[in-house]
C-alpha cells in the first residue's frame, strides 16, 4: 500500500491515533464523490434541456458527465498531492469511483425522473429544482454505505 492508501486504511478501520471515525471518513469520501457527480449531473441536465433531449439521452448525458467530472475530481488530488501520474492515479481510484458514482447516479437519476425534474422543460421550473434538491441527498444516502464498505475493504482510495 502507498502512503495515501495506508492513511485511508487507518482512518477507515479506526486505527488512526487521531480518533478518526470510519463513518466520518466514508461520509467525507461520499461528499467528495457527490461534488463531482452533481457538477456533471446538473451540466448534463442543463444541456439536455437546452437541446430538448428525451429521458434516456438525458440520463446517458448526465451520467457520462457525472463520471467525467467525478473522475477528474478524484484523479487531480491524487496526481497533485501524491506525485502520481495519470495512469498510476487511475489505477488507484478507478474501481471505487466506478462503483460509487454508479450507485449515486442510479439514485439521483431515478429520483430526478420520478419527481419530474428531467421533464420539467426549463431551468426556471420549480419542479426541476425541487427534484434536484431531493436527488442530491438521495444520491449521498445511497452511496454512503457503499463508500464505507469500499473503504473498509481497501477497494476505494481516499483523495
Amino acid at each position: 500500500m502507498d502512503d495515501q492508501t495506508t492513511a485511508c486504511h487507518s482512518e477507515t478501520h479506526g486505527h488512526s491515533g487521531h480518533g478518526s471515525n470510519p463513518f466520518t471518513t466514508s461520509a467525507k469520501a461520499t461528499l467528495h464523490c457527490l461534488t463531482g457527480c452533481v457538477i456533471g449531473e446538473v451540466a448534463g441536465l442543463i444541456i439536455a434541456m437546452a437541446l430538448g433531449l428525451g429521458v434516456w439521452p438525458t440520463i446517458i448525458l448526465a451520467t457520462s458527465l457525472a463520471y467525467l467530472s467525478g473522475f477528474t475530481l478524484g484523479l487531480l488530488p491524487v496526481m497533485r498531492d501524491h506525485g502520481k501520474n495519470f495512469m498510476q492515479a487511475l489505477k488507484l481510484i478507478w474501481l471505487g469511483e466506478v462503483i460509487s458514482i454508479g450507485v449515486m447516479e442510479i439514485a439521483m437519476n431515478a429520483t430526478d425522473y420520478y419527481m419530474g425534474g428531467m421533464t420539467a422543460g426549463s431551468l426556471l421550473a420549480s419542479q426541476f429544482w425541487i427534484a434536484m434538491m431531493v436527488a442530491i441527498p438521495t444520491g449521498f444516502v445511497a452511496a454512503w454505505p457503499v463508500n464505507w464498505w469500499l473503504l473498509s475493504r481497501d477497494l476505494k482510495a481516499c483523495h
